[in-house]
């Protein structure tokens, strides 16, 4: 339906009812007939029409059963006065052609102030996009140079053509991932010294790189990593293992999650007993501990020759020597003072650890300190996620790990009792750890 576009200040609307048949022309002919001369020679529609102040009648009729309902809309560019005077005047009109009707004005709509808000829609609309075009200008041209140089960093390594960072081979450590989207990631945060497996077999490049360096496994925190980092423990050399959080993927990270992941990386040794994974392939202690490296090994096999031969002559001298005076033998070291008694809810979680010892098993305690649930070690973090509300404790045969306190803290568990300590960074202020070094000395939570 189409309006005489010179009527623009207001816009009538009428519902039309008729006990009979009737079409559009039946309608207006009734209008105009019906209203001659009611409201005087200032407003009668046939003048206002051809000087063009009310626009041309618009009916919509649908004929249904034998009765008619429908709609009619009137363009004005009177005033409001004027233009309420003709829409009540509308309802004046009871017959339209041979029927019976009724027409009953639902609304005089001001359509300037539609339009005016349309208007401001529109430009909300074309305000926030220059502002998100003029916000990204000097920023994307700086990250879209570094990406571009990033980007043009990453190589192929190997006859497998394996995604890799460019100091892969002189890079005394190696980050091994899983896809050329998790090697993208870690360069544009600045790491270089990284290779993508791609796929769950561990391909003979990789293997033969991780020979004679530091490599941390990072792979992603769903089920495929879990399972190419089993195929690495079977078939590599790994020194370190880190995992994004679980449910998301190395190439999501952004650079804070991406750097703390790294920092938090576990010792394999302590990760294997943290997991109950296997290890068939040749896992070692942490290259720090290992003291590898050829001319570090010869240094260390000459020191250890020369320190026989001082040895060899240092006894020939004591033989020579005369035998010392006879001493009285020293008197016993005082026995140890007895340790103090512990706590009774400290009491009770060493009860608990003494119970699990070399069963590779998690206890989980609720508030009034009774057994709220239990687990496998290597299933600790999912149960610790399923736990019901109040737990205050879990007690595990196992070493304390920076990742076991991250996820600790964010369930709201207070204490942690284990076998030892491992290398932690940050320990949350209102989390206690307790190990069974405490039970020989006086206990202070760390």
């Amino acid at each position: 339906m189409t309006n005489d576009p010179s009527a623009a200040k207001y816009q009538v609307r009428a519902r039309i009812s008729a006990e009979g048949v009737i079409d559009k022309p039946d309608v207006v002919g009734a209008v105009f007939g019906q209203t001659e001369g009611l409201l005087g020679d200032e407003l009668d529609l046939r003048d206002l029409q051809k000087s063009g102040r009310i626009g041309r009648i618009e009916v919509e009729i649908d004929s249904r059963k034998g009765k008619s309902e429908g709609e009619i809309i009137i363009p004005s560019s009177l005033d409001q006065v004027e233009t309420a005077i003709l829409a009540s005047a509308l309802e004046t009109v009871d017959r339209i052609g041979p029927c019976r009707a009724k027409i009953e004005v639902v609304s005089v709509e001001d359509i300037r102030i539609s339009k005016r808000q349309k208007v401001v829609e529109r430009a909300k609309e074309i305000l926030a996009r220059l502002q998100e075009e003029s916000k990204g200008v000097g920023v994307d041209l700086t990250e879209a140079v570094r990406k571009g140089v990033q980007v043009d960093e990453i190589t192929t390594y190997g006859p497998e053509h394996l995604p890799a960072g460019p100091n892969v081979d002189q890079a005394d450590a190696l980050i091994v991932v899983e896809g050329r989207s998790d090697v993208l990631n870690l360069l544009r945060c600045g790491i270089k010294n990284v290779i993508a497996v791609e796929g769950t077999s561990v391909p003979q490049t990789v293997k033969d790189l991780s020979r004679g360096k530091t490599v941390t496994a990072f792979t992603d925190g769903d089920r495929a990593g879990e399972l190419i980092l089993r195929e690495m423990l079977q078939t590599m050399d790994l020194d370190f293992v880190a995992r994004a959080p679980r449910g998301s993927e190395v190439e999501e990270l952004t650079q804070k999650q991406l750097l703390k992941c790294l920092r938090n990386k576990i010792p394999i040794n302590q990760y294997l007993e943290m997991s109950g994974f296997e290890s068939t392939g040749a896992t070692r202690e942490p290259r720090e501990d290992r003291g590898e490296g050829g001319d570090r090994g010869e240094r260390n096999d000459r020191r250890d020759d020369r320190n026989s031969d001082r040895q060899r002559r240092d006894d020939r001298e004591r033989d020579r020597m005369p035998p010392p005076p006879q001493r009285a033998p020293p008197l016993p070291p005082p026995p140890p003072p007895a340790a103090a008694p512990l706590p009774p809810d400290l009491q009770r979680y060493f009860d608990l650890l003494a119970g699990v010892e070399n069963a590779s098993r998690a206890i989980f305690v609720g508030e009034d300190d009774t057994v709220v649930a239990e687990a496998p070690i290597k299933e600790m973090f999912e149960a610790i996620a399923t736990l019901p509300p109040g737990a205050k404790a879990v007690v595990f045969d196992g070493i304390v790990s920076q990742r076991l306190l991250d996820v600790a803290q964010e369930k709201g568990i207070g204490t942690v009792v284990a076998t030892r300590l491992g290398p932690v960074g940050k320990i949350p202020d209102k989390l206690r750890i307790y190990t069974k070094a405490d039970l020989a000395g006086p206990v202070a939570p760390r």
